[in-house]
């Protein structure tokens, strides 16, 4: 596994460094997204806050704007907090072990053992649904909860298990994939008792089809936006075009995109218009940038040309 890894590692500008903030940064951006997605997020945040002690002094609206467009934005507010408890508890020192990062906000058991492996080189084994895939496989059953995680330990490489770690993860997301895996390019297909076959983690979610509409509404250089309630469990406090239900009082369709949030694919229908009668505030396009915007609004501000990359 460490041979094949060292040999066929993805270049990413997290990888072959031991910086414990940008370690924990890139597994928390890698939470539920493609690794695709996380690269160019994870260079411009780390332009915004390269340092925990950056991002600690920083306002939770300017984090959530550098985060802006990775979406699940709870992660974001949890990064800035452990990284503000981090410097008021521990002197800007990032917990070395599993066991003292699992006291910070938003790290749970598997992004622990990965940055204690990674930057610390402890010999904790990680668990995800790439190396669980890898592990079902290989065994010829399907196991979870803590008999996996202490197969996982018995496998680890503790010599060097950060490396080890990531090889699990490496090989599960391009070589033993849930469909199509290239058997013939995995270097312990002899080991394994599946080849691919059989013990599929998780069915696929089917995905949910649905149509909404917002209104972009500009003038002077500004653009009409609303934000969310601090009290929804969605993305609250974040800055939106208002949603619209019928197209009355618009210039009709601008622009219609797709749009992807868990297990549901959107229909985005955008017209411009007049601002609608709601509480909201006129944002210049110079400051939209700054502005902690939901992802589907930033996505529309770019494909309208209001905004850059």
């Amino acid at each position: 596994m460490l041979d094949w890894y060292d040999a066929n590692q993805r270049d990413l500008p997290w990888r072959g460094q031991c910086d414990p903030y940008r370690i924990w940064l890139s597994e928390i951006m890698l939470q539920q997204t493609r690794v695709s997605a996380v690269v160019e997020h994870y260079r411009r945040f780390l332009r915004r806050f390269p340092s925990i002690e950056k991002l600690a002094a920083a306002r939770e609206s300017s984090v959530l704007a550098a985060w802006s467009g990775l979406g699940y934005y709870r992660r974001a507010r949890m990064l800035h907090a452990a990284a503000r408890k981090v410097m008021r508890e521990f002197g800007g020192k990032v917990p070395t072990t599993a066991a003292g990062l699992r006291e910070l906000p938003g790290i749970g058991r598997y992004t622990a053992a990965a940055i204690a492996s990674i930057a610390f080189e402890e010999p904790a084994a990680v668990v995800d649904g790439n190396v669980e895939r890898v592990l079902s496989r290989i065994l010829g059953r399907t196991s979870s909860g803590e008999p996996l995680w202490s197969t996982a330990n018995d496998f680890l490489d503790a010599g060097r298990p950060g490396d080890f770690n990531q090889a699990m993860m490496e090989l599960g997301a391009t070589i033993c994939l849930p469909r199509g895996a290239m058997c013939a390019s995995c270097p312990v297909e002899r080991f394994c008792a599946t080849k691919g076959d059989g013990t599929r983690v998780g069915a696929p979610v089917p995905q949910r089809k649905r149509e909404i509409s917002y209104r972009l509404a500009c003038r002077n250089g500004s653009v009409f936006l609303v934000q969310r309630p601090l009290s929804v469990p969605l993305m609250p406090g974040m800055w939106e075009l208002p949603e619209v239900h019928s197209p009355n009082g618009t210039n009709g369709t601008c622009l219609t995109l797709r749009h992807s949030i868990t297990v549901t694919d959107y229909t985005v229908v955008v017209h411009r218009g007049a601002a609608p009668r709601l509480a909201g505030k006129w944002v210049p396009r110079t400051r939209l940038a700054k502005l902690p915007l939901t992802g589907l609004a930033r996505k529309i501000l770019r494909a309208a040309k209001i905004m850059g990359e």
